[in-house]
């Protein structure tokens, strides 16, 4: 296996650390390599424990490199969280050839250009999505190369977020041996794997619906129209089953997993289980339907809620759909749920890889999609080496990582 061909993501969440490693062969994505830890040190999608993350994210690469017999060493990283916010640019520049053919270095030039924004000094840029190019004053151009122009500009939309929170994470990663190659917008990645072209056009939500928080990302005309967080997730539906059945988080979580439903209506009454009562030894009997009647109001509200972020997202008329991922959207019921709540069509994004086939891994092979797409693919058509033998600690203290973050690669949707 060449180094040369693999693509590794990290995507640091609240109740799970996942490292998914990728090969990309003949343009094709194959998943051959997935590590899962618990997450340690992180609230809501925050970081709050840095050497608690270092560990988690420690442990999930080691899984990964197990099971496929390489070292990691570099990765791409995941961000979401409510500091996120989106503005958009206009750059332009005179075409450089003589003979006024674009090439690669105009691209390059007119995406710098629309980087030149005025931001508070406390936020700082993550990544740059063109919208549309624009040739002469003609529009509506996804690709200029080989076109011929004098005056080349780009629309474009400018994901930014605080230096505290990027730093945090790019600290983490560091601490935990590993190089950052690009640090990416879930959203972003989830949108890659998880709509189609027309989906993204005529209006649609990704709802990733995490542990500790629920991103809500509206795309509209081709591209990410407007993004939010909400801090509620999974981990609510847990303790709410925690304290109905009077019994410990970890026994609630594994009860949710394994007899969870989200809708009542199509639970069971006579798929049983025996839970044992906080404070005592005494076991009580259950049934599906009991514990359902515990998750679906949780779940409601949780749809409620994305319904009305997407009204004060101001996009409340413009939405044709809802596509759901994350790993609380794997909760069976879920779908008639939000049908129900959002008056909508919906529908549950899954990867399509043997070993992915999880809600939960949606944004983590986004990634890999994302940058064999938009990122890996510089000029000569390879993929940026993401794999090699560690080099020790000095690995961890690679000099111009906070550089690196700031000229992050210019991607695409």
């Amino acid at each position: 296996m060449s180094s040369n061909d693999i693509i590794v993501s990290l995507d640091i969440g609240t109740s799970k650390v996942r490292a998914i490693i990728g090969e990309l062969s003949n343009g094709t994505v194959n998943i051959i390599g997935v590590g899962s830890a618990d997450a340690e040190g992180i609230r809501k999608g925050a970081i709050v424990d840095i050497d608690q993350t270092v560990q988690s994210i420690r442990n999930a690469v080691e899984h990964a490199e197990r099971m496929v017999g390489i070292q990691i060493s570099d990765v791409y990283v995941g961000i979401q969280g409510n500091h996120i916010a989106l503005q958009t640019n206009h750059g332009v520049v005179a075409v450089s050839n003589e003979d006024r053919e674009i090439g690669e270095e105009d691209i390059e030039r007119v995406l710098q250009a629309a980087k030149v924004v005025a931001l508070p000094p406390e936020r700082e840029i993550i990544n740059l999505v063109p919208k549309q190019y624009l040739v002469d004053g003609l529009e509506g151009i996804s690709d200029p190369r080989g076109m011929i122009g004098v005056r080349l500009e780009v629309e474009a939309t400018i994901v930014t977020g605080t230096k505290t929170a990027i730093h945090n994470l790019s600290r983490c990663v560091e601490k935990a041996g590993l190089r950052i190659n690009g640090v990416i917008l879930l959203s972003l990645a989830s949108g890659v794997m998880s709509l189609t072209k027309d989906e993204k056009m005529i209006g649609t939500v990704l709802v990733d619906i995490g542990a500790g928080s629920c991103s809500v990302a509206v795309y509209d005309q081709g591209g990410l129209a407007a993004i939010s967080t909400l801090p509620i997730g999974g981990e609510f539906v847990t303790n709410d089953i925690a304290y109905g059945l009077r019994t410990q988080s970890d026994q609630a979580e594994k009860f949710k997993l394994k007899y969870g439903c989200a809708n009542v209506a199509d639970a069971a009454e006579d798929v049983k289980f025996k839970v044992t009562r906080m404070g005592s030894n005494m076991e009580k009997e259950f049934s599906q339907r009991d514990l359902s009647s515990i998750i679906e109001p949780r779940m409601q509200e949780i749809f409620q809620l994305i319904r009305q972020e997407v009204r004060r997202l101001g996009y409340g008329d413009k939405v044709n759909g809802y596509v759901l991922t994350g790993g609380a959207a794997a909760l069976p019921g879920t779908l008639a749920l939000a049908q129900a709540e959002l008056e909508a069509s919906v529908r549950i994004a899954l990867p399509d890889f043997i070993g992915v086939k999880d809600s939960s891994y949606s944004s983590g092979v986004g990634m890999i999609q994302y940058v064999s797409k938009y990122i890996g693919i510089r000029g000569n058509g390879t993929v940026k080496k993401t794999t090699s033998r560690k080099a020790g600690p000095a690995a961890t203290s690679k000099p111009g990582m906070i550089e690196r973050i700031k000229n992050m690669f210019n991607e695409f949707i």
